[in-house]
């Protein structure tokens, strides 16, 4: 090969062979496997501007290619030393839940990495999911990204619209600019509820976001048995003909193929893998073998508030909580003591925490083999890994009593706890979709006060973090206690690569991110140095609070945050009740020093407005359900006539045709085959919460499923014969008003077929990780009696029509 290169040299006239050059200075040719080629130039950029402007062309251009001298334009790296960063965020985790921060249930991937890194003890979220997600991707807080409450309850207002602009560009933009490999993996929640559609568009999903890569599920939770899943845009159904599987453990599986096959590929390229498991959202849903590994250990068998004081001991004794640290008290008058319950209730309440636990433990099991992963392909010392343990605190949505369908807390419906247990030994598995009762999330939120929802108390907002950086954080095990907030990480990951914040990005300037760097915080001689970060207001549902230096003034919460359908305060700005605490001497929020010290709570409330319009905290808004029946800016907003000529499937809710709280008539134009007449014809939502219209052995169906309570339909006495047929489904509201019943009659080739009441309907929301289908049904059946998913109609659907009738 060296002679066939000295041979070509000798035919251009004995001159060597220039093929490429930087900054105008030529490079000699290189050999690369074999042949004269290009090698790849690699060059930093300023990242003032991303993508950076295009360079001069550094070659030379005559008339003659063999007079020419060619170049190629280098590739982006990050700066010399840049780490690989793995960020990790769990779902609905109190800070008491894990054992790294005192927990009784098993977390040894959360502690190995604080054991080789760091706790943090002050850290802080929103108290809701996706507006903390949004504020950590883009280091801004979660009004100023648009993400003020979820996206499913978005209003039309700059700070609760659901949309990150352009000019809040995000973390994986950033990174993937300056040469990084961007991930998303799990739950996003960042895209508007109303643009998840296969129709787009794009620029709010992940992939639109910075992310070169994204597999999980759009929405705020999803089933593990048979989620809402997709590869990039497109959904995919991996749990087809699989009865084992489990999102948690193939989410895993595919960070672990992702890593692999870019440490294969291009093992000198540094990776920026976000990854945030449904774990522990509801539905809690965990294997068979971990449900029994946790129970068989009898964590919870004492009840909440032995639990309350085991987990306050071992904060103490782990030094995740001051010695001086204060208890709050139990709130005996919003939850029932363990001593005051029943026999029953102590038996299904503790099967609700061992299934908890043991999908906490699971997900952190799967969480430890990616980053088992990192450390099989030697990276684990140049990979700054930062667990985040929960997006909020723990999740009171399971109503008092728990129950085995989280969707009736999102419709209003209490389950009482006989009709519970008699899914007593299914809780965990794919025929439920369960939460826990609010005293197991009060539990683990200690030693604080309140729960998720509630943004002005720790029990909303406080949640463990651990970071390693092996080699590089010289206090491994040890434990910062400085106040530190969300969008603090966007900053921490800028600073330990060495990438800037752009000003501009695709040509729009950017507002400065708001967080500060914690990464001081990693040297020892800095652990218990003053917290940087002095200020920081919390909202949520006009529920509100303000940290300045040292202290902070909180509302006191107008409604309990399992009821989403209390009363609204007639005044949310002036009619509520304020309380002030000291944390330099109270860690807890125990005491209240308004009454004694007004000045200092007056002046913290006049921050809180300054910082409230400095971040689109405005207006503020106590709904809280009703929000999610809005109207919003769909594909689908303000249309009332649907027609669909072939089948389609995946279609998320928020841009499907919805018949909550109105009449409708559904027409379907077929033709059934010969010995035929099964299939689903159209649906929406699922075993939890949905309805459907569908042939079962050539009679007509229409069966609406009420949050799995009960199952109301109307049926058609005669099979179809073979042929052509108009079937129409009509339904008569009785409304107006939310759930209201109604009557719904089948009419067949223009003769009515059948006809019945329904005593109910579904007033807020169908089962969240469904989506809307036309021929087929994906996820989970309406009626599992009847059939099983899929469920393709055996014919032919020539036209369905769905017509919306929406109430005066």
């Amino acid at each position: 090969m060296k002679s066939s290169i000295l041979t070509l040299a000798a035919l251009l006239g004995g001159t060597a062979l220039t093929l490429f050059s930087i900054g105008g200075t030529s490079a000699p040719a290189q050999v690369i496997n074999g042949t004269a080629g290009a090698p790849s130039a690699t060059t930093t950029i300023d990242g003032r501007q991303i993508p950076p402007p295009p360079g001069e062309f550094g070659g030379t251009t005559n008339l003659d290619a063999l007079q020419s001298t060619p170049y190629w334009q280098p590739q982006v790296v990050p700066p010399k030393g840049a780490p690989n960063v793995l960020l990790i965020l769990t779902d609905d985790v109190g800070f008491a839940a894990p054992s790294t921060f005192g927990g009784v249930i098993p977390t040894p991937t959360l502690d190995r990495i604080a054991n080789i890194g760091l706790r943090y003890t002050n850290f802080h979220t929103t108290s809701l999911c996706s507006p903390t997600r949004a504020a950590l991707i883009t280091g801004r807080n979660h009004h100023s990204v648009g993400f003020g409450v979820i996206s499913e309850a978005s209003t039309g207002y700059p700070g609760y619209d659901s949309v990150i602009t352009a000019d809040k560009d995000t973390i994986g933009t950033i990174l993937k600019a300056n040469g990084y490999a961007t991930s998303w993996f799990g739950k996003n929640h960042n895209t508007p509820a109303f643009q998840t559609s296969q129709a787009g568009p794009f620029d709010q999903w992940p992939i639109g976001m910075g992310f070169e890569y994204f597999y999980g599920f759009v929405s705020g939770e999803t089933n593990q048995w048979q989620p809402d899943l997709y590869r990039n845009t497109t959904r995919v159904y991996p749990y087809l003909n699989n009865p084992t599987y489990n999102l948690t453990t193939d989410m895993a599986d595919d960070a672990i193929n992702y890593l692999n096959q870019l440490n294969q590929l291009d093992p000198k390229k540094p990776f920026f893998l976000y990854y945030a498991p449904g774990g522990t959202h509801a539905p809690h849903h965990p294997t068979p073998e971990w449900i029994k590994k946790i129970s068989d250990l009898h964590l919870f068998d004492k009840g909440w508030n032995a639990l309350r004081d085991q987990i306050f001991a071992n904060q103490k004794r782990l030094g995740v909580v001051p010695q001086d640290a204060q208890l709050t008290p139990w709130p005996d008058k919003l939850i029932k003591p363990w001593d005051g319950l029943s026999a029953d209730e102590k038996k299904l309440f503790i099967r609700q925490a061992d299934v908890y636990g043991a999908y906490l433990a699971y997900t952190d099991n799967e969480i430890g083999r990616v980053v088992k992963a990192v450390e099989d392909m030697g990276k684990l010392d140049d990979t700054l890994i930062i667990f985040i343990s929960g997006d909020n605190g723990a999740s009171a949505e399971g109503s008092p009593a728990g129950t085995p369908n989280e969707m009736t807390f999102f419709n209003g419906v209490d389950v009482p706890v006989q009709d519970q247990l008699k899914f007593y030994d299914a809780w965990g598995s794919a025929a439920t979709y369960p939460h826990y009762s609010v005293g197991w999330a009060w539990a683990f939120d200690t030693p604080f006060k309140w729960t998720k929802q509630v943004a002005s108390y720790f029990g909303g907002i406080r949640n463990g973090m651990a970071i390693a950086w092996p080699g590089h954080i010289k206090d491994p095990g040890g434990v910062r206690n400085q106040f530190h907030h969300v969008i603090d990480i966007v900053p921490t990951i800028l600073e330990v690569t060495g990438v800037r914040a752009p000003e501009m990005v695709n040509g729009i300037t950017q507002t400065p991110i708001e967080g500060v760097s914690l990464a001081d915080t990693f040297d020892k001689a800095n652990a218990d140095a003053p917290s940087k970060h002095s200020t920081q207001y919390f909202e949520m549902f006009g529920n509100r609070a303000i940290y300045h230096d040292g202290w902070i003034a909180s509302t006191l919460p107008y409604r309990e945050p399992w009821n989403g359908t209390a009363p609204i305060p007639k005044d949310i700005v002036n009619g509520v009740t304020w309380e002030l605490f000291d944390l330099s001497k109270d860690w807890t929020q125990n005491n209240d020093l308004a009454a004694a010290n007004p000045g200092k709570l007056k002046e913290l409330q006049d921050l809180f407005w300054i910082e409230a319009a400095k971040y689109q905290v405005l207006p503020l808004d106590a709904s809280a359900l009703t929000r999610f029946i809005l109207p919003r800016p769909s594909i689908v907003a303000g249309r009332n006539d649907f027609i669909y000529t072939k089948p389609i499937v995946g279609v998320p809710l928020g841009t499907a045709p919805s018949i909550l709280n109105k009449s409708f008539t559904i027409t379907a134009d077929i033709d059934v085959p010969a010995g035929g007449g099964n299939g689903m014809l159209a649906t929406a939502g699922g075993r939890f919460g949905g309805w459907g219209f569908y042939l079962l052995n050539g009679k007509p169906i229409f069966v609406y499923d009420l949050l799995d309570l009960a199952r109301p339909r109307v049926e058609g006495a005669m099979a179809l014969t073979p042929g052509k047929h108009n079937l129409v489904f009509s339904f008569k509201s009785d409304g107006p008003g939310l759930g209201k019943g109604g009557t719904g009659t089948i009419t067949i080739d223009g003769a009515q077929a059948a006809s019945g009441t329904f005593p109910h309907t579904i007033p807020f929301a169908l089962e969240a990780s469904e989506t809307f289908d036309v021929g087929s049904d994906t996820g989970t059946g309406v009626d599992d009696n009847d059939y099983q998913a899929p469920f393709a109609f055996d014919g032919k659907l020539n036209n369905l029509k769905i017509e919306l009738q929406p109430q005066p």
